[in-house]
């Protein structure tokens, strides 16, 4: 039998990864922990109770909170401030806390119980300035990388782990780089097996989406809602390119790890949907007028937010060829699969989203 802690548990991914591992693995202990900050996550609660899974408030800033857990054999570490503009718009404080301050919590719990570790970062990590110098062309959709490259790590294919790390990359980015170098301490003078999981766009069912966090959600929620949207930045062209990895596949992606630690662990991956689930806002719009068969007005805003950048593809060759693990869902399931959620539970969602 595991004892699993999943901090940030009742948020869209932590309480995806919990339920799932709890219907798959009945005989594992899960517990997710969460302070419950962003709005809607109280309703993953019922869900968490229905599948068995121990729900515990605490906050991760907090070594009080964590101290007062069970022995644990895998932390996994979802918990986050996810927002790209945090501490640019905002006071930096919650944000660092959260991110750092709080994963380091994580590792001394971690380190007391030699408990395997799983962290969730994030292409964030990878520089604005080395990004911004990535060459590109235009299409009539998106902005699309170029196949001759100056600068190492990032071809057609997205961008790679031996990308540039030199630079900066928003408030948010660097939390979650100061992190990973922290992990990386942990392991070494403390013994413990760790993965580091580079994120790159994450969408589902359950997930709130936000314009600065979880795009893909609000992008549907608004075309299902028949509510107005806009295109920030690079033009108000809707030309922008990310590509997004639906949370049942990663899922797929951590369940294997969990149970090939010894593989992967020391690693630093890049997991994404890549090329095949990459699309632009002007794509993405064009799919969800086709999906929900609405169409919404649309403003155009051409200056740019800070800390946005113009196109953003994960190159996740190296998982895919250390594990075998491959995305399968494509961006017309996902967008199916959100928009039957918002059906089902629109009553509650209605005024969150």
């Amino acid at each position: 039998m595991r004892s699993i802690l999943i901090t940030g548990g009742a948020g869209f991914v932590g309480s995806y990864l919990a339920i799932a591992l709890k219907e798959k693995y009945p005989a594992y202990k899960l517990y997710v922990l969460d302070n419950l900050k962003r709005r809607g996550s109280e309703l993953n609660l019922v869900r968490l109770k229905e599948a068995g899974v121990e729900f515990v408030h605490g906050d991760i800033r907090s070594a009080e909170d964590l101290n007062q857990l069970p022995a644990l054999d895998l932390i996994i570490e979802a918990s986050a401030e996810p927002s790209v503009l945090a501490g640019i718009t905002s006071a930096p404080d919650y944000l660092i806390n959260t991110n750092l301050v709080g994963a380091i919590n994580c590792l001394n719990l971690a380190a007391r119980n030699k408990a395997d570790f799983i962290f969730l970062s994030t292409s964030r990590i990878y520089p604005i300035n080395q990004i911004e110098k990535i060459a590109t062309f235009e299409t009539e959709t998106r902005f699309e990388i170029s196949q001759e490259q100056i600068i190492q790590g990032v071809g057609p294919e997205g961008l790679a782990e031996d990308f540039p790390l030199d630079g900066y990359r928003s408030l948010y980015g660097c939390t979650k780089l100061s992190a990973e170098y922290f992990i990386q301490e942990y392991r070494q003078f403390y013994g413990i097996r760790t993965v580091i999981n580079r994120c790159g766009l994450l969408s589902g069912p359950w997930q709130m989406g936000k314009s600065d966090q979880g795009v893909v959600g609000l992008w549907v929620a608004r075309h299902f809602w028949k509510q107005p949207l806009s295109y920030i930045g690079f033009g108000g062209t809707g030309k922008q390119t990310r590509d997004v990895l639906h949370v049942a596949d990663l899922f797929n992606c951590i369940d294997y790890q969990i149970h090939h630690m010894d593989q992967v662990d020391g690693e630093c991956l890049n997991v994404g949907g890549g090329r095949e689930t990459s699309t632009s806002l002007l794509e993405l719009t064009a799919l969800c007028q086709e999906i929900t068969g609405n169409k919404v007005p649309i403003q155009q805003v051409p200056e740019t937010r800070p800390a946005d950048i113009k196109t953003f593809i994960t190159d996740s060759t190296r998982i895919k060829q250390m594990t075998g693990w491959r995305p399968v869902a494509t961006k017309e399931q996902l967008i199916t699969d959100i928009l039957n959620w918002l059906r089902t539970n629109e009553n509650h969602l209605k005024h969150i989203l």
